[in-house]
């Protein structure tokens, strides 16, 4: 897999992205040296969710029914609960998140974002973590649920919140870079 200085990672979200999930991942991989794009459902700007209140608004690369995964070398999924509820229900947006899992290509996703891996039935015998109040959906869906800052299995990379993001991101650009997806929990 490349470095991280040339890698492709797509930022799927929608509006009622967790703000600092969706910013601090995107800045973070660019800073690294990352090509990252973001796809939303129409193609066009969407509006992030900050703490109690509508926050900043995002600019989109391109339309969800437009991505190519094979171009990409991972898929970020933010959280919050708004984004995430609106996609895994969006059949583009499941489709291109199934094109990541079946091809093994990294896919990071933090808080309530997981639920899209549920939609997907990529959890069933994996280990994951989440924010709190999916715990149990995860569990339902198959999922070994664990209390940790960030866990990886075959490729899936989970973490719980905003506070988690630096060792969420450590662990995308680990994913990225490790040509064997690990298993390992922080």
């Amino acid at each position: 897999m490349p470095e991280i200085r040339d890698a492709r990672i797509l930022i799927m979200a929608t509006d009622g992205f967790e703000q600092s999930e969706l910013e601090v991942p995107r800045d973070e991989l660019r800073a690294a040296g990352a090509t990252v794009q973001l796809a939303t459902p129409n193609g066009k700007r969407i509006r992030g969710w900050d703490e109690a209140n509508w926050g900043r608004t995002a600019p989109a690369d391109l339309p969800v029914a437009e991505v190519e995964p094979g171009r990409y070398d991972a898929l970020v999924l933010p959280g919050g609960q708004i984004n995430p509820d609106l996609l895994r229900i969006d059949d583009d947006a499941m489709a291109v998140v199934m094109s990541f899992l079946d091809r093994g290509t990294p896919v990071a996703a933090i808080c309530h974002a997981p639920w899209l891996l549920v939609q997907a039935d990529a959890v069933r015998g994996r280990d994951v973590t989440s924010y709190p109040s999916i715990r149990r959906d995860l569990e339902n869906a198959g999922a070994r649920w664990i209390d940790a800052e960030v866990v990886v299995d075959g490729g899936i990379i989970t973490s719980r919140s905003p506070k988690d993001l630096m060792p969420f991101i450590a662990a995308i650009i680990d994913e990225i870079e490790d040509a064997n997806p690990s298993s390992a929990t922080a």
